[in-house]
């Protein structure tokens, strides 16, 4: 699969998404239902799915996909794959909901248990984010492409700038928060998070709360790429995907963070 060759036709997938759901969030009709976890789905997350993994199944019938709107796929049989799709059509649900623009649409390219490659779009704004391991991060804004650099930063500086999520802000993550000396507060929502980090707009995201693999893999490879990092809070090493069980430990996402 040349990443390259392709690299058009993967965005134009993340775009035509990202339309769909903005026909869906600018109506009067999200269609929420509860899933079986509590979190919500709606008439979006089913619509971008639908076109996500459609074009997905055209460009490369020979890569399996795992979606959080598909049906799980047994450990019995991914944990064989080479390469795969994970994708989360809509990340920030609850954001959508909330109509306060702060949702993207996630596409990643796992080889083995590693992200390799990633496009994150965001319909409300018409940002695209994209990157490919060992090739660099960039920005997409209409006809201009950005190349991303995460800021440089030792973590006794003042005033770094933290990423909290608008919903998920806990003890876990205050007391992380506590050690650091006078930090500015961001507060925002799905993986607009980890683009922050690879814009230079902080230095730190830590989340000690639970995360799904969807949920990380395409903007930890945008963020990896503009030179941060993304580690397992407990361990120090970097997230892995396509695990038994397809929840993420808790982590803290790094700009480029000096010894």
């Amino acid at each position: 699969m040349n990443w390259d060759d392709n690299l058009e036709k993967l965005q134009e997938i993340a775009i035509n998404a990202g339309h769909a759901i903005l026909k869906i969030y600018e109506s009067d009709d999200f269609g929420v239902e509860v899933k079986g976890d509590d979190s919500p789905l709606t008439k979006a997350d089913q619509a971008a799915n639908t076109i996500i993994c459609d074009g997905l199944v055209t460009l490369f019938p020979e890569i399996p996909i795992i979606s959080e709107e598909n049906k799980e796929v047994p450990y019995e049989v991914r944990k064989d794959y080479d390469y795969f799709w994970l994708v989360d059509p809509l990340d920030g649900t609850k954001e959508f909901i909330k109509r306060n623009g702060e949702f993207t649409v996630n596409i990643a390219l796992i080889k083995k248990d590693k992200v390799v490659g990633g496009i994150v779009y965001t319909p409300v704004t018409d940002d695209l984010y994209y990157a490919f391991s060992n090739k660099g991060a960039f920005h997409k804004k209409g006809t201009e492409i950005l190349e991303l650099k995460a800021n440089a930063f030792k973590m006794d500086d003042p005033n770094l700038g933290v990423v909290c999520s608008r919903s998920h802000l806990n003890e876990g993550t205050q007391k992380f928060i506590d050690q650091l000396n006078q930090p500015n507060l961001v507060s925002k929502g799905s993986s607009l998070k980890f683009l922050i980090l690879a814009s230079g707009g902080a230095e730190l995201y830590p989340r000690i709360a639970p995360t799904m693999e969807w949920d990380t893999a395409a903007a930890q490879i945008i963020l990896e790429e503009a030179g941060g990092s993304v580690v397992n809070e407990e361990t120090g090493k970097g997230l892995t995907y396509n695990k038994e069980v397809l929840r993420n430990p808790y982590f803290v996402a790094y700009a480029r963070l000096e010894k």
